[in-house]
């Protein structure tokens, strides 16, 4: 599978050896990653979603092999109910969940309707559909003018 996601080389390394372990655990890093940087290129694959927590320990995920121009796990990988935990959630009482369900509403929601029900700034909101909504849940935001009305946003698909 052909891929742009750009990785570094320690986290290249890192999940081409995690990629040899039949579960895919990350139990190495090369020789010069140790400590806080250790712990750097781990955020930073868990982030870009390249890697998984499965208990006390990391696992490489599916966007791992895809990164790596490798073929994805069998499909009983993909439906381990552990994995599935770890997906990307939003909490019923958070200002993201709120945001969620003004987009889902048939008329939508405006990035003023948004900061005011959120007290974000409208660069926050925008920033949040970009990386939170569609980068993290997969959430696919449409946007709506009407001639001379204000940009009206609804979710299209993704999460229910």
């Amino acid at each position: 599978m052909t891929t742009n996601i750009k990785l570094t080389d320690s986290q290249r390394n890192t999940l081409e050896h995690a990629a040899q372990n039949p579960d895919g655990k990350i139990d190495w890093f090369p020789g010069n990653i140790k400590g806080g940087a250790r712990k750097k290129v781990i955020d930073s694959m868990f982030t870009r979603a390249l890697i998984t927590p499965l208990g006390e320990n990391w696992v490489i995920a599916a966007e791992g092999y895809d990164a790596l121009g490798l073929p994805r796990p069998g499909a009983s990988a993909l439906l381990d109910p552990v994995i599935e935990v770890s997906k990307p959630r939003t909490r019923d009482n958070s200002k993201q969940a709120q945001v969620i369900g003004l987009l889902k509403r048939p008329e939508g929601a405006t990035i003023v309707q948004i900061c005011e029900a959120t007290s974000w700034q409208a660069h926050t909101v925008r920033g949040a559909f970009a990386g939170a909504f569609k980068k993290k849940l997969g959430l696919v935001i449409t946007s709506t003018k009407d001639q001379g009305g204000a940009r009206v946003y609804r979710i299209a698909g993704g999460l229910t």
